[in-house]
């Protein structure tokens, strides 16, 4: 049975905004304002607007080099966005985050590309990215989660090893939660997709399986790798701060 991808015009593409005018208007009249909500959609719109014509373009571009640009780009954004959390020791934590998310997710999007999907060539554009996306927006949210968990635990007078624990365990709450509603609560936007372009549920729940995988590994592995690496950093801080309080 032949499925083909349902091509969205853009005049269907607007009756999407129906909704959304309706949500608009809830907020206007209950006075809360729109203005918030107006300017996240205006940018939600240029953003998935030129990402569609950059990626096709990179797609088109058929360059590792080019590649390994893009993954650069999304690594450095993920690693300054997950200590943005902690603005007072952003730039002191800033190269563990990297070398955490580059070493949990690279290494996770690593095995998955070529020796999972063993992607051929290894930059696949159409496989790499996405499931790079995946990767480091997994690791940035669970070392975002850690860094305040850590330093509101640390603050509170906990030791080093009992917020290490709690902020790890934080960390580790949305993409466990995900593990446990995965097709009971919700079907994650990679199946989804598959299923909506024609692919058997069957082939969609292994690729899905890969991805929750993936998910759980790289956010573990990116979390303990930045708790262990920003231990002397956050230490060496707390002395700066408490001999500048007490001098």
């Amino acid at each position: 049975m032949d499925n083909p991808v349902i091509n969205l015009s853009l005049g269907q593409l607007a009756l999407a905004f129906v909704p959304v005018a309706i949500t608009l208007l809830i907020l206007v009249s209950w006075s809360y304002g729109s203005r918030h909500a107006l300017y996240a959609l205006a940018r939600m719109l240029v953003q998935l607007m030129a990402i569609g014509y950059v990626l096709a373009w990179v797609f088109g571009a058929d360059n590792g080099l080019l590649i390994l640009l893009v993954l650069g780009i999304m690594l450095c954004a993920a690693a300054w966005i997950a200590v943005g959390t902690v603005p007072g020791h952003r730039r002191e934590l800033l190269l563990g985050s990297f070398g955490a998310i580059f070493l949990g997710g690279g290494l996770t999007l690593a095995l998955i590309t070529q020796l999972v999907l063993r992607v051929d060539p290894w930059y696949l554009p159409r496989y790499v990215i996405p499931l790079a996306g995946m990767v480091f927006a997994n690791a940035m949210t669970a070392v975002s989660l850690a860094a305040e968990r850590l330093f509101a635990e640390l603050d509170h007078g906990d030791g080093w090893a009992e917020a290490r624990l709690k902020a790890y365990q934080a960390a580790m709450i949305p993409v466990t939660n995900s593990l446990l509603a995965v097709g009971l609560v919700s079907l994650p936007g990679m199946m989804t997709g598959q299923i909506l372009s024609g692919v058997s549920p069957l082939i969609a729940s292994r690729y899905q399986i890969m991805v929750m995988c993936m998910i759980f590994a790289s956010a573990g592995i990116s979390t303990a790798l930045f708790l262990s690496f920003c231990r002397r950093r956050v230490q060496d801080a707390r002395l700066v701060a408490a001999a500048e309080a007490n001098p």
